[in-house]
């Protein structure tokens, strides 16, 4: 027959067969795996002004198709700004209260009030492997669970130097980290005895903040609750080398108050500084970087409200102004060439009476001010008004709290009160960064890559821990699975690591009956029996049946033992004399 005999194609043994012999090569879809990182269209928001003059919300998906222009507009938006696309990091477990990048971006460094930090490295993450390859904890003393840890206020990587961390925990003395997590060198803690804090080598009550001089790498300067702000020399160790005394002129506070947050700002030709600081007061006070530091150049004593934390401070890249963002619900733009009073002033709904290290921070060109909300939306802010330019959610529902916004990779990077880390970025106008981790080929699935069968080498384990030979360790499977409180119908407990409590008795509600101590502890009978009379029970067995002389029993029936001569006995005497 000259027909041609049709077989139907079968997809699912397609799939099956290989496509070809040999070596087979595996390709990534880069643009596949960028796509899905992208943000959902209908979380790109857009501020328009409103005709009352207000700023009106509008979201790109209540524009029709038809409106071309609008269309063309929120594209210009998603190309200006790098909020296009994300990437999660979920590394910490609580509430992310600082974070900061090193100037090549290679290196994340993130805090949480969990009282650990974690490191990440963008060279070693592929899409399928974002953790972090170290976590630390800079306020435990030792390894064991007992040991004291407080949360961390603020890190941040030196600008000049970048092998130097600098780490603000919730103690009065700052430390100084490597790049690696490595300690080296620590603050001194103050005489909290003495009234004058000139007086004091350091800080007497906890750290709030701290930052980094601009151009020189020796120096950096902590903000703390006793009043003063500290200088410190990290050329060799961390050796105080000023003191601010910030006298607060409120009513009732006998002279001090609270140093919530500090920025040191330079020109872009690097003559000179300055040092600004907010206080608990509602003050905001502005010292000349290089000094002397005995009276400040400007000070504005009702800058926000009295008995507010104003968490956030920043000043732009010329250092000619600066922005705060206070727990009155303002925020404020002041000129440092006329700082009495304020530029622009907006209402914006504030978290630091929750978060204290709520921020806000200039984009690196100062173009823009971008801050978080209570509501986890990013607020990008036109300077010169302080009004909206663009309104998008990042964690909706969860405030949004510690901002970065990174120079070299065009990356704004974002910490939570969910504990978690976004970066958001955008493919044609950022660099490296989370752009080049989802440019990776995912790594196959491993049985390390799962947390729970791994350990945390940077850890090790517990000096003060007892492992027991046969103890039954639980692990997190088993605790989700089986209940751990309450007894079982034998009476044990359910928690495999407590141990078996005996019964408790009339006679001592301490201590178990003696009918317990002979049934369960072997040889226990012993402590009622004489040691002399247990041992001469066996004297006649050892005298007919000995064990280790009867070598000698055919040979040697009777026991000779040494003649010791008069001078050997005169001798012993005399030896026992001297040890009485």
């Amino acid at each position: 027959m000259d027909d041609d005999i049709f077989v139907e194609e079968d997809d699912e043994l397609k799939n099956f067969l290989p496509n070809g012999f040999g070596k087979q090569e595996h390709k990534t879809d880069v643009a596949r795996q960028v796509a899905r990182s992208k943000r959902p269209d209908a979380q790109q928001a857009r501020i328009q002004d409103a005709p009352n003059g207000g700023p009106a919300r509008e979201t790109q998906s209540s524009k029709g198709d038809s409106d071309d222009e609008d269309d063309d507009d929120d594209d210009d938006d998603d190309d200006e700004y790098p909020v296009s696309h994300e990437l999660v990091l979920k590394t910490h477990e609580r509430t992310i209260t600082s974070m900061t990048s090193d100037a090549s971006g290679s290196r994340l460094i993130t805090a949480s009030t969990d009282c650990s930090i974690k490191f990440h490295d963008f060279a070693s993450m592929t899409p399928t492997t974002l953790r972090a390859f170290k976590s630390v904890d800079p306020t435990a003393t030792k390894t064991s669970a007992t040991s004291e840890t407080h949360p961390i206020n603020h890190v941040e990587f030196n600008p000049v130097s970048p092998a130097t961390v600098l780490v603000i925990s919730a103690l009065p003395q700052a430390k100084l980290l490597s790049r690696d997590g490595e300690p080296i060198a620590e603050s001194v803690k103050g005489d909290m005895y003495l009234r004058d804090m000139h007086n004091t080598k350091g800080h007497i009550s906890e750290i709030t903040t701290g930052t980094w001089h601009p151009t020189n790498r020796d120096l950096c300067v902590t903000a703390g609750t006793d009043s003063t702000l500290r200088i410190w020399d990290c050329s060799v160790r961390m050796i105080q080398k000023d003191v601010i005394v910030h006298k607060s002129r409120a009513a009732g506070s006998a002279g001090r108050t609270r140093m919530t947050a500090v920025a040191w700002g330079a020109s872009p030709e690097g003559s000179s500084s300055n040092l600004i600081a907010a206080a608990l007061d509602g003050s905001l006070v502005m010292w000349s970087g290089n000094g002397p530091y005995t009276r400040p150049s400007a000070e504005v004593r009702d800058a926000h409200g009295r008995d507010t934390w104003t968490g956030g401070l920043d000043i732009s890249f010329d250092g000619r102004t600066v922005v705060t963002r206070g727990g009155d619900d303002t925020i404020k733009l002041w000129d440092t060439r006329k700082f009495k009073t304020p530029i622009s002033t907006v209402s914006h709904l504030s978290s630091t009476s929750q978060y204290p290290t709520s921020n806000i921070r200039f984009s690196p060109t100062s173009t823009s001010v971008i801050t978080g909300s209570p509501t986890g939306d990013l607020h990008i802010l036109n300077p010169a008004t302080l009004k909206p330019d663009l309104i998008t959610p990042v964690t909706p529902g969860s405030a949004l709290i510690s901002l970065l916004w990174h120079p070299k990779l065009n990356q704004i990077i974002t910490g939570s009160a969910n504990a978690e880390t976004h970066i958001l970025y955008n493919p044609s106008i950022s660099t490296r960064g989370a752009a080049t981790v989802m440019s990776r080929a995912p790594k196959r699935r491993h049985i390390d890559d799962d947390p729970n069968l791994t350990t945390d080498l940077s850890q090790g384990l517990s000096a003060d821990a007892i492992i027991a030979p046969n103890g039954n360790i639980s692990t997190s499977r088993q605790s989700h699975n089986k209940p751990l409180t309450g007894l079982t119908a034998s009476g044990r407990s359910r928690d495999p690591r407590r141990p078996h409590v005996p019964v408790t008795t009339p006679f001592a509600k301490s201590q178990p009956d003696a009918k317990h101590v002979r049934d369960n502890i072997p040889l226990s009978s012993m402590r009622d029996e004489d040691p002399r009379e247990a041992l001469l029970k066996y004297a006649d067995k050892a005298e007919k049946d000995p064990i280790f002389t009867g070598a000698w029993r055919k040979t040697q029936p009777k026991t000779i033992y040494a003649e010791l001569s008069d001078n050997e006995e005169d001798g012993r005497e005399k030896k026992k004399a001297r040890q009485g």
